[in-house]
């Protein structure tokens, strides 16, 4: 049933002139690369330096690793990957529909006596929870609903159906970096100017502390 969906939904999703057959194997396969940064389940790593891409939408995936290919969003980690050769469009459906169906937890569940030490470790790698970040809270939200709601969800969970990810629940030290690419025009954003040439530190900081308890 699942594959029948995504067949459905990228038949309709404009990435190529020609369908490309989501192969969840493939993607899983293609995954084993990108787990050396963004971790085995798609958690991310490096301590926020990597994003998490579990869960993301699966346009939104699509549509960053063509910008990568294409050189538009650039990333030096990423350039020895996001090439024709390494990574076919062709292929690229079926790693972000991999990706996009991953489910994290945020805490531990309990076990009994018949799960095995194996088990409870691969089940603890996909508990994920992003720390609480100092901030003025109030302040964030404010921010948020003014600037960043509409878009990113009154949850902060994105748009499942779109190319807009979900905030919460990513990395802190990631999305700062981002805010602060935007602002400079080193990624594209459509209302980067709007939003971010003169956001202050400390209002990127409540923002992050907002989202920080969305998780």
């Amino acid at each position: 049933m699942f594959k029948i969906l995504l067949y459905c939904f990228f038949l309709f999703f404009p990435f190529s002139s020609t369908y490309a057959e989501i192969d969840l194997d493939l993607g899983e396969e293609i995954n084993e690369l990108c787990a050396g940064c963004h971790g085995e389940y798609g958690e991310g790593g490096k301590k926020g330096e990597y994003p998490r891409l579990a869960g993301l939408p699966a346009a939104y995936i699509i549509q960053q690793l063509k910008l990568f290919k294409d050189e538009k969003r650039k990333n030096m980690p990423m350039r020895p990957y996001a090439n024709e050769r390494e990574m076919p469009d062709e292929d690229i459906p079926s790693v972000a529909a991999f990706l996009s169906q991953i489910k994290l937890t945020s805490e531990m569940p309990e076990f009994d006596e018949t799960v095995s030490a194996y088990n409870k470790l691969l089940i603890a790698k996909k508990v994920f929870n992003i720390a609480k970040v100092e901030g003025d809270i109030e302040l964030g939200e404010e921010l948020y609903v003014d600037d960043c709601q509409l878009c990113h969800g009154k949850l902060g969970k994105g748009k499942d159906d779109s190319d807009t990810p979900p905030l919460a629940g990513q990395y802190t030290q990631y999305m700062v970096k981002q805010i602060k690419s935007f602002a400079a025009g080193e990624r594209w954003h459509e209302y980067a100017e709007a939003l971010f040439s003169e956001m202050e530190e400390d209002e990127i900081q409540a923002i992050m502390a907002y989202l920080s308890i969305m998780d």
